[in-house]
């Protein structure tokens, strides 16, 4: 039997990940690190820092993964953290990720980190789609002219990815140190005439490695696609109709899953309370576990469905285009298509979103995202959407939620044109983005994505939320003696309190008042809330419901949920990103007084019209 090789001190190195959005930079993450990764931000700021180790021949790798960088000279905030990590951590070895079949425009941040003499191998990815198109790299030459090894990749098969850490791992043990600490950020130069002399050498550089063949000069399968996904006149029907497809598969495939979760959760309540006696833990089993936090966990199958919907697009390439699309509508509201990413972002949290702004170069934009994100229909506002609009507009219910997903946005540029005329811009900034090729979607990405992002959903929902429905329940069931969720409980006494100011919207009762409230806290614990005050005694929550509401006050109910004070964790991540207090208060107050005015209009116009 061999002996396995020990890995010694002098084999553990530090490997760092660079390259520009959309070179496969976390493809290539996950085809080395697998699952021996974690997440975490970087020293100081909100950053998403991703972090991974693998035994590669016996040396221990410890592999950084960068934020995407175009350059290293933006004072986007991004590419600044990739900046300061290349010229003060000292990696042992940096693998810069290069878009094989965009050589040119990848090749300018490869020779600034040439400049800043890190120990460099160069990850020729995409290699295969570069062969494709028509593309002859003259590998050996590359790397003789850029002086650092070059390794063709195909990251999302793996293909190359040994021969990489080989290599990696090589440049590593020959590093020899180089004083780059001393010197830092001043290596980097950002003046036009050094911009001009890197894309001139990366011209010549592609020119002297790349031949093509004559099918090179044809259209390539994207390019004919995207005359048609991102022409001037048919770009925005189809983007529009592509999200409202979305939410039809969503509702359609969904529909008999959560009738099941529905049915288990039934059943398992049932059989709760026949081998309980009645008592104050059947009460508690029953009405807060099963009636406030199932009725969250009945929205899985929706939501991860729409998760599985989003990664799919995201997959095939068309989300890239839908920021592009974007630009056009963007500067009209005073801003440019690169800050649509963040919006984009923020449709599966706001929290990322609002941290997805630090990529804004202007503070100006930065600030104007930050403000506006919150508008924007996070994953969490779903399960809230799926209930009222399955139980009021069940013929409908796919029109109903795309509606106010489009509201969102609409209002989102709305006040960031406000805003855009009275904060002043610190400069320009060009929106600049990489359109990755269409690719048939692979499947195991698209599940590991859609598994991610779901996860997040049951980890809230078994932290956050249950811990939000025991306080509701035991709020409702004091003080001792009182039924619980009856109108002499605490909870009801707190919402009386705010009752008056939601009545001219249609839904002024205390229920609804104290499901708002919780909402702060985690949008879900709005269905938990109800779930909690109305699931015991009164059957389903979505009939209880019904006697309670109309479908005008349901819509109205609903713009609310969409507008109001965003949940505790987005207030934080206003108040960390603006770094005032100020902001974070005309944040939360605009939004709550703007929720308030369209529930009221929406409630009041549609009882003018008839609709009440």
């Amino acid at each position: 039997m061999a002996i396995p090789k020990l890995v010694t001190q002098t084999d553990r190195f530090v490997v760092a990940i660079a390259g520009n959005p959309n070179a496969g930079k976390t493809a290539l993450f996950n085809a080395i690190t697998g699952s021996r990764q974690h997440v975490g931000n970087w020293p100081g700021v909100t950053v998403e820092k991703k972090e991974g180790r693998v035994n590669h021949k016996g040396s221990f790798l410890h592999i950084v993964d960068l934020p995407g960088a175009y350059s290293l000279s933006s004072q986007a905030i991004d590419e600044t953290i990739a900046r300061d990590y290349l010229t003060t951590q000292d990696p042992d070895a940096v693998i810069n990720v290069v878009d094989a079949t965009n050589l040119e425009r990848n090749l300018y941040l490869t020779l600034q980190l040439l400049e800043l003499q890190v120990p460099l191998v160069v990850a020729l990815n995409m290699f295969d789609e570069a062969q494709a198109l028509g593309f002859d790299i003259d590998l050996e030459a590359l790397s003789k002219m850029l002086g650092v090894p070059v390794v063709p990749t195909v990251a999302i098969t793996g293909q190359g990815v040994q021969e990489l850490l080989d290599a990696a791992t090589e440049v590593a043990r020959q590093k020899r140190p180089t004083g780059r600490k001393a010197t830092s950020n001043g290596l980097i130069k950002a003046d036009d005439a050094a911009t001009a002399r890197r894309y001139d050498k990366a011209a010549d550089i592609t020119k002297a490695v790349v031949k093509r063949t004559p099918d090179s000069t044809k259209l390539t399968r994207s390019q004919r696609i995207d005359s048609i996904l991102l022409h001037p006149w048919l770009g925005f029907p189809i983007f529009f109709g592509v999200i409202f497809l979305v939410f039809q598969f969503t509702f359609t495939l969904s529909e008999p899953l959560a009738e099941l979760m529905i049915l288990a959760l039934d059943s398992l309540a049932e059989w709760v309370g026949s081998i309980l006696p009645e008592g104050i833990l059947s009460a508690f089993l029953i009405d807060a576990v099963l009636g406030g936090l199932g009725a969250v966990l009945e929205f899985v199958p929706p939501i991860f469905l729409l998760f599985f919907a989003i990664s799919l697009l995201e997959d095939i390439g068309y989300m890239a285009r839908a920021a592009l699309i974007s630009d056009g509508f963007m500067k009209k509201a005073g801003l440019h298509g690169q800050a649509f990413i963040p919006m984009i972002l923020g449709f599966g949290c706001n929290v990322t979103g609002i941290l997805a702004a630090r990529g804004l170069e202007d503070q100006r934009d930065r600030l104007i995202s930050i403000l506006v994100n919150p508008l924007i229909s996070c994953s969490a506002r779903l399960p809230v959407y799926v209930l009222f609009a399955t139980t009021f507009f069940s013929q409908r219910r796919g029109l109903v939620v795309f509606s106010l997903y489009a509201l969102g946005v609409v209002l989102a540029l709305i006040v960031a044109k406000i805003l855009s005329l009275i904060l002043k811009p610190d400069g320009t900034s060009a929106f600049v983005m990489e359109l990755p090729p269409y690719r048939m979607p692979k499947v195991s990405v698209v599940f590991l994505q859609t598994w991610e992002r779901g996860r997040e959903f049951l980890q809230k929902a078994g932290t956050i939320i249950l811990l939000g429905v025991i306080v509701v329940w035991a709020m409702s069931s004091l003080p001792y003696g009182v039924e619980p969720g009856s109108p002499d409980s605490l909870l009801a006494r707190i919402g009386r309190v705010i009752a008056p100011i939601l009545k001219p919207a249609g839904f002024g009762t205390w229920q609804a008042a104290t499901a708002l409230l919780f909402g702060v806290v985690a949008k879900e614990m709005v269905v938990g809330t109800l779930g909690v005050l109305y699931g015991a005694g009164e059957g389903t929550l979505a009939s209880a419901i019904q006697t309670h509401w109309t479908p005008l006050t349901a819509y109205a109910f609903l713009v609310m949920t969409l507008i109001y004070i965003p949940c505790i964790a987005t207030i934080g991540a206003i108040r960390q990103e603006t770094g005032s207090r100020t902001w974070t208060a005309i944040a939360v107050g605009y939004l709550l007084l703007l929720g308030w005015i369209m529930a009221v209009g929406v409630y009041q116009i549609g009882s003018l019209l008839g609709f009440a």
